[in-house]
């Protein structure tokens, strides 16, 4: 039974260099849309980077998307916390942005995680029956 359009499933294998790239790619382009937000004067430091978390986690994986978790914390601490393109001591409420991205990121990752599995299992033809009946009829 061949299902039309529906979606094909991750196309990079976790642990790979591919992988890696591919997140790396989508925390840079994360920047570009979190400096465009700067400009506007919005100070959500994090907005724009967890919608790159999710994406990197279904296409790529857990391990790319820990990367990319890692990858952003420095980089945003960096460019978009007061200093600008420094680093300096963190405040109280920076620290608490930071604690929440993590929060946010690892839900947003199991999550993830959880897509990409339905996504095999779809693609594979869904679950396969056993021998065994749930409510045997009498």
């Amino acid at each position: 039974m061949s299902r039309t359009g529906t979606f094909s499933g991750p196309k990079l294998r976790p642990w790979s260099w591919q992988a890696f790239a591919f997140a790396f790619i989508m925390v840079m382009v994360s920047a570009g849309l979190q400096g465009a937000c700067a400009l506007l004067g919005a100070q959500l430091y994090f907005a724009a980077f967890l919608p790159a978390v999710f994406i990197v986690g279904i296409v790529a994986g857990a391990p790319a998307a820990v990367f990319a978790i890692l990858f952003t914390v420095p980089l945003v601490w960096w460019a978009f916390m007061p200093p600008f393109f420094e680093f300096s001591p963190l405040t109280r409420a920076d620290a608490h942005d930071i604690n929440l991205f993590f929060l946010f990121s690892v839900l947003l990752i199991g999550l993830a995680d959880l897509c990409r599995q339905a996504i095999t299992i779809i693609n594979g033809g869904g679950l396969k029956a056993t021998d065994k009946t749930v409510a045997p009829n009498s």
